[in-house]
């Protein structure tokens, strides 16, 4: 039986806090049963059942799922620090957990028959989705005939529905809109296409799809949410109005967060009775050179999450007052690029300082530095991409680089 958050939000910033908590130490429970599970998970490249269940029952994945469907409905910083948590424990079930609960808040975003063929008839439905406009829509009665092919769509083994971006043909076959499709899962195939360095538990496979129809009210405009015009009805609480770009590009954080707290935890302990090799140090925490080195990676981990979570929290306000305007998104976008490589970056001096033992088979560092490097080059987190679209805000440059603001 899954675990349903009976408490209230508040109509202030953010949900109460004892909902928060409570699905933070549903997370950090979790964590033994994540470590215990990280190697069969990356030797079989999908998470074991076992730990998809007990994330379920935790309510990991109904976290931005509407009260009225009995999920959870907090807001994106509840979102990234209950994945911070879980990637603590394994970076691909934190990974997991995240892209299908911010997947469940996209599909809130399209009108209400959408919704309630997704929640209405299976509270406890699973969404993942793919941005990326792989496939092709043509017009038809009643909606639109989508082929196509989506990778990598993480999570979707245990997928119900997928949300996948489809470039929209008119009547003359000429593109008339980005767009996001929402499929059953039953209605498409899955191609194991998911061979990787890191994040292999993922199973980011590729998901296809040939003439499959799709109804008029289960097709999002892209350009459209990332301008904050979305189709699901106005009654619906502050969460659904929050940033389309801003929401999909920030949850990516907080499995890094998570990833970097483990090295620094895993690197600490170690340096306690490992020792400095070719010094006259018996543990490399008496070296003052080890010392500054964790220093400095515990500050760039600070400084990372400092940057993420004052962006949600901005997020998160904006929801309840009003839109953010693109210089806000473009700031945004930035920081969580910046972010990620701060991550990263302060993996590599972890890594350093452990020595090349870090890197045996049996060290969780090597995972931890694998999965990281992985999931930082997301493409919602590359850092040039951030870096460009701030940068022309603040030189007042008009172009415009991306949707994903």
């Amino acid at each position: 039986m899954v675990k349903h958050l009976s408490s209230p939000t508040t109509t202030g910033e953010q949900p109460e806090q004892d909902v928060r908590a409570e699905l933070v130490a549903r997370a950090t429970a979790l964590q033994p049963l994540l470590r215990g599970h990280s190697a069969r998970a990356e030797a079989e490249r999908v998470l074991p059942a076992e730990v998809v269940d007990a994330m379920a029952e935790a309510g990991i994945f109904r976290q931005l799922t509407p009260k009225r469907y009995g999920g959870s409905e907090t807001d994106l910083r509840t979102l990234i620090q209950v994945s911070e948590t879980l990637g603590e424990g394994d970076g691909s079930a934190a990974w997991v957990g995240m892209i299908i609960a911010v997947t469940n808040w996209l599909a809130c975003l399209f009108p209400d028959q959408a919704q309630e063929e997704v929640f209405g008839a299976d509270a406890d439905a699973r969404v993942t989705g793919v941005a990326a406009p792989t496939g092709v829509g043509e017009r038809v009665a009643g909606g639109w005939r989508v082929s196509g092919k989506w990778s990598y769509n993480s999570g979707a083994p245990f997928a119900t529905w997928a949300a996948l971006g489809v470039l929209l043909k008119d009547d003359r076959g000429e593109i008339s809109d980005h767009s996001l499709a929402l499929i059953p899962a039953s209605e498409l195939a899955f191609e194991d296409t998911w061979h990787t360095a890191g994040m292999k538990a993922t199973a980011s496979g590729t998901l296809v799809g040939q003439d499959v129809f799709v109804p008029e009210h289960r097709v999002l405009s892209v350009p459209a949410a990332a301008e904050g015009i979305y189709p699901r009805t106005t009654r619906d609480t502050a969460l659904y109005s929050s940033a389309f770009g801003p929401m999909l590009v920030l949850c990516l954080t907080g499995p890094l967060l998570g990833l970097g707290r483990a090295a620094l935890t895993a690197a600490r302990e170690a340096a306690v009775t490992k020792p400095l090799s070719f010094t006259v140090h018996n543990s490399q925490a008496d070296s003052v050179g080890v010392q500054m080195q964790v220093a400095e990676a515990a500050l760039k981990l600070e400084s990372a999450r400092l940057l993420v979570y004052r962006a949600a929290d901005e997020v998160d306000r904006g929801a309840h007052g009003g839109p953010l305007s693109l210089a806000t998104r473009s700031h945004i976008r930035a920081r969580a690029g910046f972010a990620a490589q701060q991550v990263v970056e302060a993996i590599n001096v972890l890594a350093n300082v452990h020595g090349s033992s870090a890197f045996a088979d049996s060290n969780i560092l090597q995972r931890i530095w694998r999965d990281a490097n992985v999931a930082a080059r997301h493409a919602g987190l590359i850092p040039a991409v951030g870096l460009e679209v701030h940068g022309k805000s603040l030189l007042g440059v008009s172009e415009r680089v991306s949707l994903m603001l």
